[in-house]
């Protein structure tokens, strides 16, 4: 998998694909660089709290259905930063899926997970289904996490990837199911620049995602 800095604008997310299932992996090899943009951070249903450092803090229990089955591959460290990372990044992502079934852009789970800068961007891209009256529905695998820390391990870079081939959109109203248009690359590359607040929580800062961006 390719890695590229992280140099993204608040509308990444919200041009990711006609099915926009877009969001952001465990141990990869650290990095000597800072993380760019990575500071200081200002049905029957599945629920997780992530035991990430600082388990002290009370993290949100997110939840969600039997519908949209989110599942993570390898996810795991034997690095305890980078598997803090991951436990967050994960508890992100699927903060975000769960503002979207709950059509609930004002997500204080989700909030939870990012900055201020973070959240905004995440609001773009949970209104490009709550906008439009849609819903997640189907299987979701995410996998292929990598972890890059900064020198200070106060920053880092979580990419993965998503295979969008067994996931769809549902109309609230209409019901319509809609998946990707054929011959659209099911698998889509995320990267999140994330930094560690005061209280020890991963928070996403910013995030791009790239179609096809797996295979490279």
């Amino acid at each position: 998998m390719a890695r590229r800095a992280l140099t993204t604008t608040a509308a990444a997310f919200a041009t990711t694909a006609a099915l926009l299932l877009t969001a952001c992996g465990g141990g990869g090899d650290s990095s000597s660089d800072d993380i760019k943009g990575a500071g200081n951070s200002s049905g029957s249903p599945s629920a997780s709290a992530s035991p990430s450092a600082g388990s002290e803090v009370k993290r949100p229990v997110i939840k969600l259905p039997s519908s949209f089955q989110l599942t993570f591959e390898n996810w795991t460290s034997s690095d305890p930063v980078e598997q803090a990372v991951l436990n967050d990044g994960k508890e992100q992502l699927r903060a975000g899926y769960e503002a979207i079934i709950e059509n609930d852009p004002e997500s204080k789970d989700r909030a939870f997970y990012d900055t201020k800068n973070g959240f905004l961007q995440s609001q773009q891209w949970i209104r490009t289904y709550t906008d439009k009256n849609l819903t997640v529905i189907g299987k979701l695998p995410v996998f292929d996490p990598k972890v890059i820390l900064s020198k200070d391990k106060a920053a880092a870079s979580l990419s993965y990837c998503t295979d969008e081939s067994k996931a769809s959109t549902r109309n609230r109203k209409t019901g319509e199911v809609k998946g990707n248009p054929a011959g659209t690359d099911p698998e889509v590359l995320y990267v999140i620049s994330m930094g560690k607040n005061a209280q020890g929580v991963w928070q996403a800062v910013s995030a791009r995602s790239e179609r096809g961006g797996c295979a490279k």
